[in-house]
């Protein structure tokens, strides 16, 4: 019974820890979809570009939007970087 205990911690901690990687590679850079930037509300907004984001084990493409701006930040997009395991998404900031 305890060897059972184990083995089934064991387990559940690796289904954890696997879903909880923020670095998800992929073996090519997904192509983002083309789509009209709607226009902008207001002098005090930004475009955020769209973003990657990891659903499911693959990468979905969220739009971009207009966010307010904040006093002395700029937004910085996000990109995809090479890893050892291939290609990630590093996610857009304010900074």
């Amino acid at each position: 019974m305890k060897k059972l205990f184990v083995i089934f911690s064991l387990a559940a901690s690796a289904l954890i820890f696997n879903s909880c990687s923020t670095s998800h590679y992929v073996a090519e850079q997904p192509v983002a979809p083309v789509y009209a930037r709607p226009v902008s509300p207001g002098p005090t907004y930004v475009w955020v570009d769209g973003d990657w984001r990891w659903h499911r084990g693959r990468y979905v493409y969220v739009n971009g939007h207009w966010a307010r701006r904040r006093s002395h930040q700029a937004w910085v997009n996000g990109s995809w970087a090479r890893g050892p395991h291939g290609f990630y998404w590093r996610k857009g900031h304010w900074r």
